[in-house]
């Protein structure tokens, strides 16, 4: 790779700072992709013990180039995307990878993986990828909730965390919480 290729994909993905998310922070502020795609990575990389046997270092690969699309299209929340938009996502991240000729493939083949969803590391990703987006909104105001969030943020990703023992009891706990903000907000 050629320093002025690497620098201009840079350049690029920088937009992932500054594209925000559907999600807010405890603050009051637009959560960024990066800052989704950081506590992801983090997430996978505390966890590494929970899940002996499943390389957790391709899992944190995914975890941080899962949203690189994002840095061309933008974000758009799960509930709204359509199928037009997921390929207007998976065209950004070729187009993307087409600019790093070197490494293309070993990308291209770990999208397609992740895309997938048939090995371990692509669901245990998944798993964390809904999982996070569930904990930012618990943190998040209950003001900044739109109607449907009430509801979705009990089932997003349940499914998901099914299969790990840790991810499933860690949902349960994610689900108290939303069930003790929803409480609150009825008092």
């Amino acid at each position: 790779m050629k320093p002025a290729e690497f620098m201009d994909f840079l350049h690029i993905l920088e937009n992932l700072k500054c594209n925000t998310r559907h999600g807010w922070t405890h603050t009051g502020r637009r959560e960024s992709v990066a800052e989704h795609t950081c506590r992801l990575a983090c997430m996978a990389l505390l966890l590494e013990d929970e899940f002996p046997g499943l390389d957790t270092a391709k899992v944190i690969r995914m975890c941080l180039i899962h949203d690189w699309g994002e840095a061309v299209t933008g974000d758009i929340p799960s509930f709204l995307k359509t199928e037009a938009d997921e390929h207007s996502e998976l065209d950004a991240i070729h187009e993307l990878t087409a600019k790093l000729p070197e490494i293309r493939p070993r990308l291209d083949a770990l999208y397609a993986e992740m895309e997938e969803r048939k090995t371990p590391e692509a669901r245990l990703y998944k798993a964390l990828d809904r999982l996070e987006a569930v904990i930012q909104h618990n943190e998040a105001p209950l003001s900044t909730w739109l109607p449907l969030e009430r509801e979705l943020n009990l089932t997003y990703g349940v499914e998901d965390c099914a299969p790990f023992p840790f991810l499933r009891e860690l949902r349960e706990l994610v689900n108290e919480e939303t069930r003790k903000k929803l409480a609150e907000e009825a008092q």
